[in-house]
């Protein structure tokens, strides 16, 4: 099938699959004479895993350990059940740092009369939060944004 058939097939978008072949996470298809990318049925089965990877948050680097360890059938299980475990924690903890931020902004909000007048407290929370120590930032839409280490400045 082309790529069209073989991202109807997937979920996975034509440009993801063709990203996926360039940073090496899939093996390149065969192609036709024209130079048209074919992929077999077991090339969308490998496209399916990866959608449903990626669907639970995995990164494409722990989705090239998981497809290798799928791919290898002499695997063993705690091999594949660690970095699951592991990406559960790091879930956990992500999910705890947004249920904060949510509760944070709730009580703000809770606290604001919404009406004309120009005094909000949560502007003013904004304005009177106090710094907080140069730490590595939370990845936002699967780029990892790290502050600058200005300690030693």
């Amino acid at each position: 099938m082309n790529i069209g058939e073989a991202s109807k097939a997937s979920g996975v978008s034509t440009k993801m699959i063709r990203y996926y072949e360039s940073i090496g996470l899939i093996s390149a298809p065969l192609r036709t004479e024209s130079g048209y990318r074919v992929y077999s049925d077991n090339e969308v089965h490998g496209l399916r895993f990866i959608s449903r990877a990626r669907d639970l948050g995995f990164s494409v680097e722990q989705m090239g350990d998981l497809l290798a360890l799928w791919r290898d059938r002499s695997r063993a299980s705690a091999d594949v059940k660690s970095i699951a475990l592991e990406h559960i924690r790091v879930l956990d903890e992500k999910a705890k740092a947004l249920k904060a931020m949510s509760d944070t902004l709730r009580h703000l909000a809770d606290n604001c009369h919404g009406d004309g007048r120009p005094d909000c407290p949560i502007i003013e929370g904004f304005a009177q939060a106090a710094p907080t120590s140069v730490k590595k930032r939370q990845p936002r839409f699967g780029v990892t944004d790290i502050a600058p280490d200005r300690s030693h400045a």
